[in-house]
């Protein structure tokens, strides 16, 4: 995977987990992501890569199935809580 997808994955999981307003605690899970995304950026810097730019352009780009598999992706690396990872699964089929 190159690291311009590793950082659309992030920024897709963070942007997904954002629409889960049904799910009461995201905003701890949104502050891991978002230090995930900041450890990222200092361990694996792309050379002329606008990281703000490049994260607002995907946030309006990226449909929302996406953003949420994206999310369950990134749970399962950090362990995410599984009712959150339930109430994603079932709103990519009420998607679909």
């Amino acid at each position: 995977m190159k690291l311009e997808d590793e950082y659309k994955l992030l920024i897709g999981a963070y942007y997904g987990i954002q629409e889960m307003d049904e799910y009461d605690l995201k905003v701890y899970i949104l502050k891991e992501i978002e230090e995930c995304i900041n450890s990222f950026i200092e361990t694996s810097p792309i050379n002329g890569y606008d990281y703000e730019k490049m994260a607002l352009k995907l946030k309006e780009e990226i449909p929302l199935k996406t953003k949420l598999q994206d999310s369950l992706i990134i749970l399962n690396r950090i362990d995410g809580p599984m009712e959150l990872v339930l109430m994603i699964k079932k709103r990519i089929k009420d998607l679909n």
